[in-house]
């Protein structure tokens, strides 16, 4: 596996690039918005893209701030945008100062302080909406919701010329749909699946799941902050995704270990929608 390339999964027009694994490094980009949940250490295939949204800021999803700040620089880019918990703002803004210091070089950065249910715009049919989770310190996830235009149901049935008429008189004849299209948890206990709905409710959810077996209890997961897979099945039902992906998957596993894990847990109802992301 090539830490500089990453590793890609795609699910319909949906394209995710990245790596994840528990304690070492999580950044899972979707190239074609230009973002990235988390960064990691600030690898190569993170360094052109214009949003990161910062779950928390344990190293092994933070670290990289600087780095790709730096690299912009260094190319010329525009300064990124770092959405990221309001905790965060203020001790990366003195990293920040810090490395200025050494490098003797001021850097153009915007870090902006994470609210939950805040929105934040990515073009004119995409926006991302920040929900609360539960972590040993201040943390967030993320949906990328896709807003679609659609003829009002009490028009449903009228003439094309009934409608064109209705817009010659100033009425709007469209609603718009916000459709939850994908979900990023970061690392986090299982109660965020009953904080936000609209969470279960994504097309793809890219969900932590640190521990698979009895080498780690439910207790233990929790204990940090953590889910473990004992948590997740009885809640598949609650959840309405078409893929439920499995994240942050500690190291003391292996890609069989999982897979054998899916294969063996899992509920055969629910088989072909649970699937782990391949880069570790």
């Amino acid at each position: 596996m090539s830490v500089k390339a990453g590793e890609a999964w795609s699910y319909q027009k949906y394209k995710f690039h990245g790596l994840s694994l528990s304690g070492i490094r999580t950044a899972i980009a979707m190239p074609e918005l230009s973002l990235s949940f988390d960064v990691a250490q600030g690898f190569p295939y993170l360094l052109n893209l214009k949003h990161f949204f910062i779950t928390h800021g344990h190293l092994d999803h933070a670290a990289g701030i600087p780095y790709i700040i730096s690299q912009k620089a260094m190319t010329s880019q525009e300064a990124a945008k770092f959405y990221m918990p309001k905790s965060l703002v203020e001790p990366m803004d003195q990293i920040m100062k810090i490395w200025e210091k050494i490098e003797g070089h001021q850097y153009k950065y915007e870090f902006i302080a994470v609210e939950a249910d805040q929105e934040f715009q990515l073009n004119p049919q995409c926006y991302v909406k920040a929900f609360p989770t539960t972590h040993r310190v201040e943390s967030f996830g993320y949906t990328v919701f896709e807003t679609h235009k659609k003829l009002k149901a009490e028009l449903q049935g009228l003439t094309q010329e009934q409608i064109i008429e209705l817009r010659r008189k100033g009425e709007d004849v469209n609603e718009i749909l916000h459709v939850p299209a994908v979900s990023f948890t970061g690392d986090t206990q299982i109660e965020f699946l009953d904080s936000r709905d609209w969470v279960r409710k994504s097309k793809v959810l890219l969900l932590e799941s640190t521990y698979i077996d009895d080498r780690k209890t439910i207790e233990s997961a929790r204990q940090w902050g953590h889910t473990h897979i004992e948590e997740i099945i009885p809640r598949l039902k609650d959840i309405e995704s078409e893929k439920i992906v499995l994240i942050h998957v500690s190291s003391r596993y292996t890609d069989y270990d999982i897979q054998k894990m899916i294969d063996d847990k899992i509920p055969k109802e629910f088989q072909d929608r649970v699937v782990f992301f391949p880069g570790r």
